[in-house]
C-alpha cells in the first residue's frame, strides 16, 4: 500500500507577514501536532504584506526571512519534519505567485526584484531552478485588482485549491489550470496554527 506524506505549500509567520497571527515557532508545533510531514514557508515578499521594516536596506529585509527560515528549520530537523524555503511575491495590484527553489542567495543576488516585471522575475527564479505557482488566481478582494488577470504563460503551476476562497473562485482556478496544461497545487494559506486541519 501506498505511504502519503501531508506537506502544506503555502504557510505563513508573524515575524516576516504583516499578516502573520503566529509565531514561526508556533507554526511548526501546530503542523507537528496536526501530522504533517512538513510545509514550506511562503511569507509574503517584501513588495506585499511584509513585517519587514520598509527602510531596512534590502540585504536585512530577505535576512529577516531567511534567518527565521534556519532558525525554525533546526527546531523541523529535531522533530523530524522538512521545512522548506519560499515566498509569496507580490508583484503587483494585489496579484502573487508562490516561489520556490529560491534561497538567501538567490535574494541577495537580485535586489532590484521590486521593480521586475512578472515576466522579468520569473525568468529569474526559472534561471536559478526555481518553480512559478499563482496563488489564489481569481481571490476576489478590495485590494485585488480583477481586471488584471492570470499570465499562464509564465507559471508552472495554479493554486487550485485554496481554504481562504470562495468555492466559485477555486473553481475558476481548476480551470485556468486545466485550459493551458498547468501542473496544480493547493494550499492552506495558513497564517494561525488555530487555523489548522488536522489530518489523518
Amino acid at each position: 500500500m501506498a505511504e502519503w506524506f501531508k506537506y502544506d505549500l503555502h504557510v505563513h509567520c508573524a515575524e516576516c507577514s504583516a499578516c502573520g497571527q503566529s509565531t514561526a515557532h508556533e507554526m511548526l508545533q501546530a503542523f507537528y501536532e496536526a501530522g504533517y510531514a512538513g510545509y514550506v514557508m511562503t511569507d509574503h515578499s517584501v513588495t506585499g504584506s511584509t513585517a519587514a521594516p520598509h527602510d531596512w536596506p534590502w540585504e536585512k529585509q530577505v535576512g529577516l526571512y531567511y534567518e527565521t527560515y534556519l532558525k525554525t528549520k533546526e527546531e523541523a530537523d529535531r522533530l523530524g519534519m522538512d521545512l522548506l524555503f519560499g515566498w509569496e511575491h507580490h508583484y503587483g495590484h494585489g496579484k502573487e505567485v508562490l516561489t520556490y527553489g529560491i534561497d538567501l542567495v538567490f535574494l541577495l543576488q537580485n535586489p532590484d526584484i521590486p521593480s521586475l516585471s512578472l515576466r522579468e522575475y520569473v525568468e529569474r527564479v526559472h534561471a536559478y531552478g526555481g518553480y512559478i505557482a499563482q496563488a489564489h488566481p481569481y481571490r476576489d478582494r478590495g485590494y485585488i485588482d480583477m481586471s488584471v488577470q492570470p499570465q499562464p504563460e509564465y507559471l508552472d503551476a495554479v493554486e487550485v485549491y485554496n481554504p481562504a476562497n470562495l468555492p466559485g473562485e477555486n473553481a475558476k482556478a481548476m480551470l485556468l489550470a486545466l485550459a493551458h496544461g498547468l501542473q496544480t497545487i493547493s494550499g492552506s494559506d495558513n497564517h494561525g496554527g488555530n487555523q489548522l486541519p488536522r489530518v489523518g
